[in-house]
């Protein structure tokens, strides 16, 4: 879409600006840019807004790299409440057009796999530093009623026991975590120095329909369809609390009606599970041996155990609605039922592979 159809289009959805509050209770023609929506999260994300707000107008924002996938939303591609704008958010001439008479941002654009952080640090920094404060700085211009930063548990890095609190220092491992931390830094620096509504929740390991299969519970679950090996990091012991992907989505719902401007929102469901123990379960329900497991020498900084405190946002009455075991099963019920989605993007991972 160029210009000229953004402007069209902020045409079509421009009113007099609603209040907040009055829009979100009321079901007045709130107006959304999600960045990022044809990613996993965004774009589960997205589904649960439309099913939730079917009133709401959302524009998704995406660059489609490889993890940005249009086959994500092809079930409301046609939704006339949805509308799609390829490009980067570091691309400041068209992050102002995209955000004229836009209520609110959810900002879910980012680079996140932290093994090609790892390889190609770069591309981590100019998305998830650079892109956000963009983003930050053309939404505070255009007068941006409340601005919803995604961020990772990964940020406050590793801890042996106990949880991180919201206040807690933060000590990233990755290029990847770090750049998301210098996002939220970045995020909470607009809220001191400008008064600009940023909210910022971080959290744990999401899982469910639509991740890339390159992430660690949609690979095992495909390797393990294949009869192909299911490649563990060191010992198998690094620890990560699961959470199912709608579960998250509808705690950014929570914090978006009813968190307070300026502050953080840890998420998470409380399953906090050794990386093995999850290999071993999916193999169980798979009905598939264990001797697919290879361990395989762990990447370089791997924390050892994530963990966070989420009474910060149960004190707002969310609580995850899924059951660990439950939600896997219907993650894997999802990736059998979807080899078509699924089968091209490992075909061209294991073709960029060989060509490395």
């Amino acid at each position: 879409m160029d210009f000229q159809n953004i402007r069209v289009l902020n045409l079509k959805i421009s009113a007099l600006r609603p209040d907040l509050q009055t829009a979100s209770t009321n079901g007045g023609k709130m107006r959304v840019l999600i960045t990022g929506g044809a990613g996993f999260i965004g774009s589960n994300f997205i589904r649960y807004i439309i099913n939730k707000y079917p009133d709401y107008q959302i524009v998704n924002l995406d660059k489609l790299t490889y993890a940005g996938n249009l086959e994500n939303l092809r079930d409301i591609e046609r939704n006339p409440n949805y509308h799609f704008v390829k490009g980067d958010i570091c691309d400041q001439e068209l992050v102002l057009d995209v955000l004229e008479n836009v209520d609110v941002v959810f900002n879910f654009a980012a680079e996140t796999h932290v093994d090609r952080s790892i390889l190609s640090p770069d591309d981590f920094i100019v998305t998830n530093v650079v892109g956000t404060n963009t983003l930050l700085k053309a939404a505070k211009e255009r007068g941006v009623e409340r601005f919803i930063q995604i961020s990772t548990d990964e940020v406050y890095g590793s801890i042996s026991e106990g949880s991180f609190k919201e206040s807690d220092s933060l000590k990233p491992s990755s290029p990847y975590s770090s750049s998301k931390a210098g996002a939220d830094l970045l995020a909470l620096s607009y809220f001191v120095t400008y008064r600009f509504p940023v909210i910022i929740t971080r959290s744990s390991n999401n899982f469910g329909p639509y991740q890339y299969p390159e992430k660690f519970i949609p690979l095992m679950i495909t390797n393990a369809f294949e009869d192909k090996s299911l490649p563990v990091y060191g010992d198998g012991k690094n620890i990560r609390d699961w959470i199912f992907t709608e579960d998250n989505c509808s705690a950014i719902d929570l914090v978006f009606q009813k968190g307070k401007e300026g502050e953080i929102y840890n998420i998470g469901a409380g399953n906090e599970l050794e990386n093995i123990t999850v290999v071993r379960e999916i193999l169980k329900i798979l009905r598939k041996p264990e001797d697919l497991i290879e361990f395989v020498k762990d990447r370089p900084g791997h924390d050892r155990r994530y963990s966070i405190d989420t009474s910060k946002i149960r004190a707002l009455g969310w609580y995850p609605s899924h059951k660990f075991q439950e939600a896997l099963k219907e993650t894997i019920d999802w990736y059998l039922k979807n080899e078509w989605w699924w089968k091209p993007l490992k075909t061209r991972e294991e073709t960029e592979d060989q060509r490395r």
